[in-house]
């Protein structure tokens, strides 16, 4: 039997301030209810531009605190007037000094669920991370929603395997990878991790990634936000590498036990086999 999801993406440039970056995508979690999406997930630091291509302590004025912050709790209230699962990927300030990269998951009743903190910094030219954030210490949570079994990694995180696998085997269904990562850098693997983590891990991907160049730098951030099911098959077109855009699809997610059944990869792991591979 199908048990289809409708679920969303938004990929968008900075517009120039906080205030109508959030009005931004309030719209379109508006847009995306009214075309029947039940979970939808913004890009990586969603509410300012992607400030680490520059080293400044300004930028740490857009840290909040999760969940007791304004943007989560109007993100609360939003979810909760439109009956949609959210996943919001902030900059977070557990106490001064101490910030991390994280995405808050509020359910379709505007509870909050918990967070997901991005375990892999980069620091490297244009991605300046470790200025602003500590590794996550979260592990990889996966929440229970209206909308199914949703896990978060974030960005970097995409080029380690064994987050991606510790999701899977925590149950998720869907997993939700916000970023922000530039044409020049990484575009020739942005249509291969992904899949290839959903086909090894057996679930749905949703890839995010802003668009635009921002005044900090000259990242080109190129969009083509998609989802991809556990074979590898996009689902739908994928999006514009220079518009803003909503992306709306329906998952059914009854394929993944059928592709589960038909390889039995968690099965077949041998988990006694790689301790070496967790030595330091």
């Amino acid at each position: 039997m199908s048990r289809v999801i409708r679920a969303a993406l938004f990929q968008t440039a900075w517009t120039g301030d906080k205030e109508s970056m959030i009005q931004v995508h309030e719209q379109a979690a508006r847009d995306a209810a009214a075309q029947g999406a039940q979970v939808l997930c913004f890009q990586e630091l969603f509410y300012g531009p992607y400030f680490c291509q520059v080293q400044d302590p300004a930028f740490y004025e857009y840290a909040e605190q999760i969940p007791e912050g304004p943007t989560v709790r109007r993100f609360q209230a939003l979810a909760k007037e439109l009956g949609i699962v959210l996943v919001l990927p902030m900059y977070e300030e557990e106490q001064p000094g101490v910030l991390y990269n994280t995405a808050a998951v509020i359910d379709a009743d505007g509870s909050y669920l918990g967070k997901y903190r991005k375990t892999h910094i980069p620091q490297v030219r244009g991605f300046w991370e470790k200025f602003y954030f500590r590794p996550g210490n979260s592990g990889w949570p996966v929440f229970d929603t209206k909308a199914g079994r949703i896990g978060v990694y974030i960005c970097y995180d995409r080029h380690f395997p064994e987050g991606w696998r510790a999701l899977g085997l925590a149950g998720a269904e869907i997993v939700f990878n916000p970023s922000a990562t530039s044409r020049g850098l990484s575009g020739y693997l942005w249509q291969l991790e992904q899949p290839a983590a959903a086909v090894a891990n057996e679930y749905f991907v949703g890839a995010i990634n802003r668009v635009g160049v921002e005044e900090l730098g000259d990242n080109d951030f190129y969009g083509t936000s998609y989802f991809v099911d556990p074979e590898a098959q996009f689902v739908g077109e994928v999006a514009s590498d220079k518009e803003t855009e909503l992306v709306v699809r329906d998952l059914d997610l009854a394929k993944l036990r059928a592709v589960r059944d038909r390889w039995q990869f968690y099965r077949d792991r041998a988990p006694g086999a790689y301790t070496p591979l967790t030595a330091p």
